[in-house]
């Protein structure tokens, strides 16, 4: 589903009073939510348009192929779902690459009932887990190596919350955004399990294009990455009522109590402003954590030693600071 949100305040905005805006689309890893808010408040606050661009989205969801979509054009843009999209554009030899970063930590999570003896990772082991097919070739590779998950765990995960709900023993897969929610409100308060805060280091929610854009068109790429970085410092720590209102003209089944949640777990968890991005930006990358993701799934058999890690991602569009100045001040502790 392609759809182009342009608000009439939208209208006011512009780069150059009469010049032309740059027409890109961006292709979202999921149906609109939360975790593209950034992207959404950038298109409804005009702040694309203030940088000289006339952006497209385009939800994904369950069918939707964009890293094919991407290498064949369809699209300019692609929010990528982790490290492992880079490296395996580079391992398949296509010339797609990471520009930036706006998850700073995963939010994959696995989730059990409280109670059951599954209180921790290593508890897990040997255990059956419900995990969806593309997740044995992302996070399922950290478990295996860090905790000694085996294969012969894996159950299917189909995005259906019946069988958690029938089953106490039942340990699945979840976004620390999303499917939390919907157990609490089901009555069930899950152990969660968030993999970023026990060793999962790969970035989420990138940004991608072709090596192509950055080369020929490296303006138009910087201006796409820092207004997107804006977006997401304004949906965080300003008003995200606008985005969240095309999120939910883009996907009806989204609720504002749902959008909430998942923005509230985003700033409590750090998924976004942590790590580096808390001196160098939102959307920080660096050479050492690459290295350091690379160097583990090579070792771990999932990659070649020749892998070229300089084809995977660029740090040329990011650390710069853009948009800090729109976060508030920390408060310091309160004195009687």
């Amino acid at each position: 589903m392609l759809t182009r949100f342009l608000a009439p305040a939208l209208l006011l905005f512009a780069a150059v009073p009469g010049a032309a805006l740059d027409k890109v689309t961006l292709a979202t890893n999921w149906k609109a939510e939360a975790e593209h808010g950034g992207f959404y408040q950038a298109l409804a606050t005009g702040i694309y348009r203030r940088h000289g661009l006339d952006v497209t989205l385009r939800m994904g969801g369950p069918q939707v192929n964009n890293p094919q979509l991407l290498a064949a054009g369809v699209v300019d843009f692609n929010v990528g779902s982790s490290s492992f999209a880079a490296l395996n554009y580079v391992k398949s030899k296509v010339p797609m690459v990471t520009v930036a970063a706006i998850f700073q930590k995963d939010p994959q999570v696995l989730l059990a009932h409280p109670g059951q003896g599954n209180d921790t990772l290593e508890a897990l082991k040997g255990k059956p887990i419900l995990i969806a097919p593309a997740a044995r070739l992302t996070f399922w590779n950290f478990l295996k190596i860090r905790y000694g998950y085996t294969d012969d765990q894996i159950r299917v995960y189909t995005f259906n919350m019946a069988p958690f709900l029938a089953d106490k023993k039942t340990i699945q897969e979840g976004y620390l955004t999303s499917e939390p929610f919907t157990l609490q409100k089901a009555g069930v308060k899950p152990v969660i399990h968030v993999l970023a805060d026990h060793g999962f280091d790969s970035y989420s929610t990138t940004i991608e294009c072709s090596w192509k854009l950055v080369r020929e068109k490296p303006d138009l790429v910087r201006r796409f990455v820092d207004a997107s970085i804006e977006g997401w410092y304004s949906y965080l720590y300003g008003d995200p009522r606008p985005a969240n209102a095309l999120i939910k003209k883009d996907n009806p089944e989204m609720t504002d109590d749902l959008l909430a949640y998942g923005r509230d777990a985003m700033k409590k968890h750090g998924v976004v402003d942590s790590g580096d991005a808390l001196k160098l930006g939102i959307g920080a990358m660096t050479d050492a954590r690459w290295k350091a993701f690379a160097a583990d799934m090579i070792r771990a058999g999932l990659y070649p030693p020749s892998l070229d890690l300089s084809q995977a991602y660029t740090l040329q569009f990011v650390n710069r600071k853009v948009g800090m100045q729109q976060k508030p001040p920390a408060r310091g502790p309160s004195h009687p």
